[in-house]
């Protein structure tokens, strides 16, 4: 007979320091390929020279006009395609003619390569924010509004009809019924939605702008300078970070009813 086997994870802190770890094995994994001329300096740089340009664009302040660009394209289009996204998943999801009705036409616009779009919206908007904004909604609205479809859909038919049962309104339902049902699947999709928005704004910005962090990996690149392409790169990553844990700090203070994820993991032995 099998027996079952709990493997408790570690705390907290030495999750984080295994975390720290990994972030550092990688840059002396790229330090000694690039030292030891293995991988060539000026394709790949180096960490240092990555690190000591970022540093020296915060320090200096040339980073942050075009970082505040870039998160102003962010933060509207998660916002605007975060609201449109619930809005129009809660209606086709409790009205089931408009969902079949517009069925092929949601589906053929999402597959629809969103790159192609950003020349058009450049077109239609100009090359300012909200050609990028544009692009970024086109990237966030269907992943919030697919999972706000799915997250109302699966609300258990049994809840649902008690509630109704005990003369639930819709208002009542939408409250208590479909919206906690939905709000799982709505922060599911948002730590997803954070780096599309971000993609949707950088690329807006290569493909045409005057300012931003696409702008500026556009022009290091045009110079073939790798360590300018780097360090954006890495500008980058740390903001998605940092956004991404204010979505965790929002959904848990939002969620705070949900059960926590389980700290063991069971094995059978």
């Amino acid at each position: 007979m099998a027996v079952a086997r709990v493997k408790r994870l570690p705390s907290r802190p030495v999750i984080l320091l295994l975390q720290v770890a990994v972030l550092i094995g990688f840059f002396l994994i790229w330090h000694v390929l690039t030292a030891t001329k293995i991988l060539s300096p000026f394709f790949f740089g180096t960490p240092l020279a990555v690190l000591e340009r970022t540093w020296s664009d915060f320090a200096s302040g040339v980073i942050w006009y075009h970082l505040g660009i870039t998160l102003l394209e962010t933060a509207l289009a998660f916002v605007i395609g975060t609201a449109a996204g619930i809005a129009f998943g809660f209606w086709f999801a409790r009205a089931p003619l408009v969902s079949i009705v517009f069925d092929p036409y949601i589906k053929a616009v999402n597959a629809l390569p969103r790159v192609v779009l950003a020349p058009i919206f450049a077109l239609w908007l100009g090359l300012g924010i909200w050609s990028k904004v544009a692009l970024g909604v086109t990237l966030v609205f269907f992943i919030v509004f697919f999972n706000v479809y799915q997250g109302v859909k699966e609300v258990s038919p049994v809840v649902l009809a008690n509630a109704k049962m005990l003369g639930a309104s819709n208002r009542h339902l939408f409250r208590h019924v479909y919206l906690p049902s939905a709000l799982s699947w709505v922060f599911s999709s948002l730590h997803t939605a954070v780096g599309f928005a971000m993609v949707g704004a950088v690329v807006g910005e290569y493909l045409g702008s005057a300012a931003g962090l696409g702008y500026r990996i556009h022009q290091a690149e045009g110079v073939f300078d790798t360590v300018g392409v780097f360090s954006g790169m890495l500008v980058l990553t740390i903001f998605v970070v940092v956004i991404d844990a204010v979505v965790t700090v929002i959904e848990k203070r939002l969620l705070h009813w949900r059960p926590q994820e389980a700290q063991t993991t069971n094995a059978q032995g």
